[in-house]
């Protein structure tokens, strides 16, 4: 199996301008072929640095993938160093100028000088037409390994990549393993709890591999098999799956692309209930993934930043005289089971979900801000409710509520009240 690196260039990425989306990107597909990757490096537009991390790649991996600094502008010198760094000279292509110039003449313009730079490729390098832009691409093979440049243009980098990279490697290294994934989405539940009910798989794991990545609300346990074929890596990742499903419980919600949102909708369109929500420290949120679930389910939504919300909210109840007893006598378990109520009753729905956050005033955490927030549920005759000891209007816990908000509503749906 063939060792690859990615060398993202321009000093847009270090400065933080554009996020390195691409090398994401390449890092999955490369992945899916059996290829390993193990290291990714950014480097700016500096050619002394710009050869050192060229060099150090290609001295550690078969594969070294560039992206970006093969434009026709005088700071793309990705195609300059490469030549230096394999020790050849770059040569003039002439099939790579014919077709640089025939896309400029098929827009209606006329080719700049500059241009001409795009079409100069290390000598020896098997040249890669770019239908799609005007950076042809190239493949140095080098007695230390394969360098390929990549333009950073995503779209153009990505055609590339799936039609001339890829059959590449396949050949090139004799490729005939792919690697799955299986991706079980886990809710409620944090990092180390799940860690402490699977991590006997963690450690023990080879193939497959299992592994966990944390979310604000949010836990992915990641089943990785190497295979001749996807379905041989089906094959092995089915009784590893079984066994964390097992482990884990109720809290898987979903699968590899599916998200809270897909599960919850399908749930309410097979109940065939609709849902009202109120909702205070989350700002909206908790709406907005509940019409993403299913915008014909949601009859209403209610954001609220001040106690007159829930005064105006709780004057819509069957009790309006209990309105000052619960917002001063009772805890925020009572009160946001009467906001659920009434959020139900004045929507006319046949769910009311209720999500009231009380923070600690002198807390300015952004993530697990001090205090306590209370989501619950109703369908008029039955409450479900969690509480968290913690609140905040960062944008982390915002999130983290918002999915254990969305969370509530699947396990009503498919538990019930009890």
């Amino acid at each position: 199996m063939a060792n690859a690196e990615i060398v993202s260039i321009g000093s847009e990425l270090l400065l933080g301008q554009i996020v390195d989306t691409n090398a994401a990107w390449m890092a999955q597909r490369l992945t899916s072929v059996g290829v390993n990757l193990f290291h990714k490096t950014i480097v700016g537009d500096n050619h002394e640095r710009m050869g050192a991390a060229i060099a150090q790649a290609l001295d550690r991996s078969d594969v070294v993938i560039t992206g970006g600094g093969i434009g026709p502008t005088q700071d793309d010198i990705t195609r300059d160093v490469i030549a230096e760094v394999t020790g050849r000279k770059l040569s003039l292509h002439p099939d790579l100028l014919s077709d640089i110039e025939r896309r400029f003449r098929s827009r209606g313009f006329i080719m700049t000088k500059n241009n001409e730079r795009q079409a100069y490729i290390p000598e020896g390098a098997i040249p890669v037409h770019n239908p799609n832009g005007t950076a042809p691409s190239f493949v140095v093979e080098d007695e230390r390994g394969v360098v390929i440049a990549l333009p950073g243009v995503p779209f153009e980098m990505k055609w590339l990549f799936d039609n001339e990279v890829v059959p590449y490697l396949q050949k090139r290294f004799d490729l005939s393993d792919v690697i799955t994934y299986r991706v079980l989405k886990v809710a409620d539940m944090g990092e180390s709890a799940v860690d402490e009910r699977i991590g006997h798989l963690i450690a023990s794991s080879s193939n497959p591999t299992v592994g966990v990545l944390a979310h604000p609300g949010q836990v992915d346990v990641r089943i990785a098999a190497k295979a001749s074929d996807e379905t041989e890596a089906a094959k092995l990742i089915a009784p590893v799956e079984a066994e964390v499903r097992e482990l884990l419980g109720s809290r898987v919600f979903a699968i590899d692309e599916e998200s809270m949102e897909d599960t919850v909708g399908s749930l309410l369109s097979r109940s065939n209930k609709t849902i009202a929500v109120y909702e205070d420290l989350t700002g909206g949120l908790v709406t907005g993934r509940m019409l993403d679930a299913s915008h014909e389910h949601v009859v209403t939504g209610i954001i609220g930043n001040d106690i007159t919300a829930i005064q105006r909210l709780l004057a819509h109840s069957s009790a309006p005289e209990r309105s000052e007893e619960l917002l001063s006598d009772t805890g925020e378990e009572a009160l946001t089971a009467e906001i659920a109520r009434a959020i139900r009753l004045q929507a006319g729905a046949d769910l009311g979900l209720a999500l009231h956050g009380v923070q600690d005033p002198d807390d300015t955490a952004l993530n697990l801000g001090k205090g306590r927030t209370v989501i619950t549920i109703t369908d008029g005759n039955a409450f479900r409710s969690r509480i968290y000891e913690s609140a905040g209007r960062g944008i982390p816990d915002r999130t983290r509520m918002s999915i254990n908000a969305v969370e509530l509503v699947r396990m009503a749906l498919t538990e019930g009240f009890g």
